[in-house]
């Protein structure tokens, strides 16, 4: 018989949960990819080939999960990815993970199209949070965003590199978000499906307003929707940017500089050039270019090339914590999540992703144990073997 699901714990239990929850329109935003989806598909499947060599008779009473990313201290090698118009999943869904990331000692980002401005996000606490911006056409925004971030105690910036134009995601066309509707189709996406889903839209069409691009709002004054701010958004994404631009970046910007959207080992060694601090192997969660390699597949490689000044993290698929075993075996420092913290938000709110990330250091934790390490920094590649390799 089947299980009664009375409490979730996985990502899968958080996705189904907010799947009924969201206007379909918008769980289809966040769960959806580029194309067929391939990619997307490829980069939680690959972490399946990825076999944990157990070992036993090993001291294992005190393991230790803390570590330090981008100069941050964290309780696990993991930090929450940044998640475009979060502020849609739930009330301020913005705050209520950043309060859940700080209660788990681990860096929660905030995107450049989040609800939530920097300025709410700093009320939260004293805890620094980490920012992603995109190189906007209009360079006078781009440092006036940044002056804002450092202003509210951002020391870490995650600049994504793989936006240069938006990738092409069916669902989203499908389900009108990307325009060409209708009447009819604006209506059943909008209030139709708002109506059927009456605890969303009291919870966040109702008490989450402003639903407005909190970090753009100033640039963007007659936008009264996300809808309207993505256009702006799309009109300012700059195709011509070139590494030259990010050695601008880098002598704009004081703190820590991470470089988001590195598949190729020649790119992380241009974004090394460049002088960032750090790369995080993605490919945007497949959303951009549907067919490219997994995030955990090419890490090794990305490792192997950039310095060892550099710090490596990834991103894309990662799904538990023992995800973040595997990812750590094969070189990264850390992971980014992005899709569970959003389910679990929709899912569950503050709580949701509170329970999510405490299972993901238990899982972290028991993977190290019957692995025979202690701490972070003892997760070497001998402790996995890849699938068909496992000898």
């Amino acid at each position: 018989m089947p299980t009664l699901n009375l409490v979730p714990v996985s990502v899968g239990d958080y996705r189904r949960i907010a799947e009924r929850k969201l206007p379909r329109f918008l769980f289809d935003y966040v769960d959806g990819g580029a194309y067929g989806e391939v990619t997307l598909a490829r980069n939680v499947a690959d972490f399946a080939g990825i076999v944990p060599r157990q070992r036993v008779m090993r001291d294992v009473s005190s393991v230790e999960t803390s570590t330090r990313l981008a100069g941050t201290d964290c309780a696990m090698p993991l930090a929450l990815a940044p998640v475009g118009m979060g502020g849609m999943l739930a009330r301020r869904a913005e705050i209520q993970a950043k309060r859940a990331a700080d209660a788990a000692g681990v860096p929660f980002t905030l995107s450049t199209v989040s609800i939530c401005s920097l300025e709410e996000i700093a009320a939260v606490s004293d805890r620094p949070f980490w920012f992603q911006l995109y190189m906007l056409r209009d360079r006078g925004v781009v440092t006036e965003i940044l002056d804002r971030a450092w202003a509210v105690g951002v020391r870490t910036l995650v600049f994504t590199v793989d936006l240069a134009v938006v990738g092409e995601r069916y669902r989203d066309i499908r389900n009108g978000i990307a325009g060409g509707t209708g009447r009819w189709g604006q209506l059943r996406s909008g209030p139709l499906s708002y109506l059927s889903h009456p605890r969303w839209l009291w919870d966040v069409g109702v008490t989450g307003k402003p639903h407005t691009f909190g970090n753009l709002a100033a640039y963007v004054p007659a936008a009264t929707n996300p809808t309207q701010y993505r256009e702006w958004v799309g009109r300012q994404f700059d195709a011509s940017v070139t590494w030259e631009d990010i050695a601008w970046l880098r002598q704009q910007w004081k703190g820590q500089l991470i470089i988001k959207g590195v598949l190729s080992p020649e790119d992380g060694i241009a974004a090394a050039r460049a002088g960032a601090d750090a790369v995080i192997v993605s490919n945007h969660g497949g959303r951009q270019l549907d067919g490219v390699a997994s995030s955990i597949s090419m890490l090794p490689q990305l490792r192997e090339a950039v310095p060892d000044t550099v710090s490596v993290l990834m991103d894309g698929g990662v799904r538990s914590g023992l995800d973040m075993f595997r990812a750590v075996a094969l070189g990264a420092d850390g992971v980014m999540i992005g899709r569970p913290w959003a389910y679990a938000v929709a899912a569950r709110g503050e709580a949701g992703v509170s329970a999510m990330l405490t299972a993901f250091a238990r899982e972290m934790s028991v993977a190290m144990a019957l692995c025979g390490v202690t701490s972070v920094a003892d997760i070497s590649r001998d402790l996995v073997a890849l699938e068909g390799d496992n000898r």
